[in-house]
């Protein structure tokens, strides 16, 4: 088939094609081509085979991944695909097979690591899709909930209202034509996620003679499922922050042939058990079982409460919510397949010898469907009523999806999958064997909203309130539509101006803590810190030694508090797999909760006190604290570090911030959690649109484009979007028989 590629001058890839077939063709050969190295350790990732070339680190992700089922429910989730999708999906894999051979050849890490490009298969883009997302959901906040019911009691189970290491930072709005200075609409926002290099997003054109689209895509993954523009109409997502996964306590036996059965409502019934080996490059391998049960695949003490002889101790990357906030935490990560904490020879009813696990059920294993026959669909819309059509059969991960086109449609809507069922599944681990814990074979009917005059999607409680448990506070969500609702003559440039705004809304309480302890009893020197954190004009600027100062205070405020004696009972890790313990451990806990611990909770507030003004002591008495971009440096995850972390950049913003980049307050302020890319999408002239990613559009070491982007986007920037062929590079001829 005859492709042309063209590049602008940040070398995005515009691609041309004859039909959707060909297309998607090229946009998996010229992804294989621009980040072959990236696709490879993906496509490991999904199937759990990345500790084979990683190393031992990755296999407690690789143990995840294989109990957790995700490759066989790829498969199945692409088997119920409808034959025109399915054709799309395996046009898309002929064309990344067609493109790794050129793109590894570029591609230094292969050789370092010994490892030769592989072979997508047609279902591999779904398991991607899978890895990437599978902890979105946060299911991991009900093992700590458990942790805090257990440990601490129940009546604090909600103390800590936050979602740890994994809470989303994403911004998302839309304007509508009547506050806009052209009367036409305009989508932005910038999606906030781990970091990894190369980039997590892709900017790509796609055009034929049935669409013409531009937008962000997912390496691995044909279309553009979360935001794009054709023209026409334009969408994006945030996060909803919804609950649909589900733990289950899980009591299993051994049968005298060796396998397992579960105890559900029914009684005793026979789960599917096998073995599987994770290998381990410079490592012994390590043997695990896989046991799944009517409810779902066993995440947790799959082993009998043995954990497997391995040697990594890292649970996983940060692009899947755990390595790099996990690293920073400093907790204990030691290997995967560890009990649950229970009795594992504990007598279960009827006086059987058995033991106690966990299993996960999550939609796609259920029903088998991802939601990828939405892809094509999406590219195809040409108004806001096509594009809620089309996300009406949306799957996973459940997302608020926001759009506008040219005739002045509108569109504030949740999509995805959440099931019907008691509502003490979405707080906490359930037992297998109470029926009232079953799913109903119904799904939630995902609500929606009008737009007046502009809409803010920031993963805080709003439209999608009922389907969710724990929320990101409102600050983002509350800023930006203040700052939205300051004008009624927004242009694409202006928009800047709210991706990067620093002010920081959750430092009041500290700040009114501060203010309240008084000068009592204070040195000269926390007197003077007390006074120039007063005065501070509480914006997060990377080059402000202000900003620094309160850093510096409220991470001696967050040791405190975890360091009290209230929280004691916390301390201790929790008997769980390492690829959980950033969920676990206490002290990103209270750095994320450090709002609501300072005003409720177990340490009584004569205690804050006196924590806050031993805080002010303790940073008086040290050095002065640099400006906040000196620490706040971004701190990206590479499954094979190029060269000394000292090359990456400060950073200004941080977790509250519409400027969302997150750390771990107390532990360190190194920023694994930022914007994965920015956008603004222009209804009355496409070519008015704005996009940048962190890193660039090539994933190859050494190309002019692997690393452009960085300085546009430090500085808040954005890059042009280019629609005029004429303007574009064309690269020479390529013919590839499909």
């Amino acid at each position: 088939m005859s492709i042309e590629v063209y590049r602008d001058d940040w070398g995005v890839p515009h691609l041309r094609a004859a039909d959707p077939i060909a297309l998607v063709f090229a946009q998996g050969r010229v992804t294989a081509v621009d980040r072959a190295w990236q696709l490879e350790v993906e496509r490991h990732r999904a199937q759990g085979t990345s500790a084979a070339f990683l190393g031992a680190g990755e296999t407690g992700w690789d143990t995840f991944v294989r109990q957790a089922r995700l490759t066989d429910t790829a498969r199945r989730c692409f088997d119920t695909l409808d034959p025109e999708t399915a054709r799309w999906v395996r046009a898309y894999v002929d064309g990344v097979n067609a493109g790794l051979p050129e793109g590894a050849a570029r591609a230094a890490q292969f050789a370092r690591v010994g490892l030769a490009p592989g072979r997508w298969e047609p279902w591999t883009p779904l398991a991607v899709w899978l890895s990437t997302h599978i902890l979105f959901a946060g299911f991991p906040t009900k093992l700590w909930r458990e942790e805090v019911a257990r440990r601490l009691g129940e009546e604090w189970t909600e103390l800590f209202a936050t979602d740890g290491p994994g809470t989303s930072g994403s911004n998302g709005w839309v304007v509508s034509g009547a506050r806009t200075a052209s009367g036409a609409a305009i989508v932005a926002g910038d999606p906030h996620r781990f970091i990894e290099a190369p980039g997590v997003y892709q900017q790509v054109r796609l055009a034929c003679p049935e669409y013409d689209v531009l937008g962000l895509a997912v390496p691995g993954v044909p279309g553009l499922a979360h935001f794009g523009h054709t023209g026409r109409v334009a969408w994006a997502i945030t996060n909803a922050m919804a609950d649909y996964q589900d733990l289950y306590r899980e009591r299993l036996r051994r049968t005298a042939d060796g396998g397992v059965e579960a105890l559900g409502p029914d009684g005793w019934r026979r789960a599917s058990a096998h073995r599987e080996t994770v290998e381990v490059t410079g490592g012994e391998p390590v043997e695990i079982e896989v046991i799944e049960t009517e409810r779902g695949p066993v995440i947790i003490g799959a082993d009998g409460g043995a954990a497997p002889t391995a040697t990594g101790t890292d649970g996983g990357s940060a692009g899947t919510g755990t390595g790099a906030d996990a690293q920073a935490t400093g907790t204990d990560r030691g290997s995967a397949g560890t009990g649950t904490g229970t009795d594992a020879d504990a007598a279960g009813p009827g006086g059987d010898s058995s033991w106690e696990a966990i299993s996960l059920r999550y939609p796609p294993r259920v029903t088998g469907e991802l939601g990828f026959g939405v892809l094509p669909e999406l590219l195809a819309a040409r108004t806001v009523a096509d594009v809620d059509r089309a996300v009406d059969g949306w799957a996973e991960p459940v997302n608020v999806v926001q759009a506008a086109d040219v005739d002045g449609g509108l569109l504030h809507r949740v999509a995805g999958y959440v099931p019907v069922r008691d509502r003490a599944n979405s707080l906490r681990v359930v037992p297998a064997w109470e029926a009232a814990h079953a799913w109903t074979d119904k799904a939630v009917t995902t609500p929606r909203a009008d737009v007046d005059g502009h809409a803010v999607m920031a993963n805080a409680r709003g439209i999608a309130a009922p389907l969710g448990v724990e929320f990101s506070p409102p600050h983002r969500a509350a800023r930006i539509d203040a700052l939205l609702a300051a004008s009624t003559a927004w242009t694409p440039e202006g928009m800047t101006a709210v991706h990067t705004d620093t002010d920081n809304p959750s430092a009041a309480r500290l700040l009114d803590a501060v203010l309240t302890g008084g000068e009592a009893g204070l040195s000269p020197g926390a007197l003077a810190v007390r006074a120039r954190l007063l005065a501070w004009d509480r914006r997060m600027e990377a080059d402000s030694a202000d900003a620094g100062l309160y850093a510096a205070v409220r991470g001696a405020v967050v040791r405190r508090v975890a360091g009290h004696p209230a929280f004691a009972a916390l301390r201790g890790p929790a008997a769980h797999p390492a690829i959980f313990q950033p969920w676990l451990a206490l002290g990103p806990r209270v750095a994320f909760a450090l709002e609501t611990l300072l005003v409720s909770g177990p340490v009584p507030a004569a205690d804050i006190g006196g924590i806050v003004r031993e805080a002010l002591e303790e940073v008086a008495a040290g050095d002065e604290p640099p400006a906040w971009g000196v620490t706040h440096r971004l701190a990206p995850w590479e499954a094979l570090p190029e060269e000394d972390d000292a090359r990456w950049p400060g950073l200004g913003g941080d977790h509250d911030c519409v400027l969302s980049t997150s750390s771990v307050p107390g532990f360190t302020d190194r920023s694994a959690r930022a914007s994965a890319a920015r956008y603004v999408w222009d209804l009355a002239d496409r070519e008015r649109s704005l996009w940048v990613v962190p890193f660039g559009a090539s994933g190859v070491t050494g190309d002019p484009h692997h690393r452009d982007q960085l300085p546009l986007w430090l500085r808040g920037e954005l890059a042009p979007v280019t629609t005029d062929w004429n303007r574009l590079t064309k690269e020479h001829p390529h013919h590839d028989d499909h």
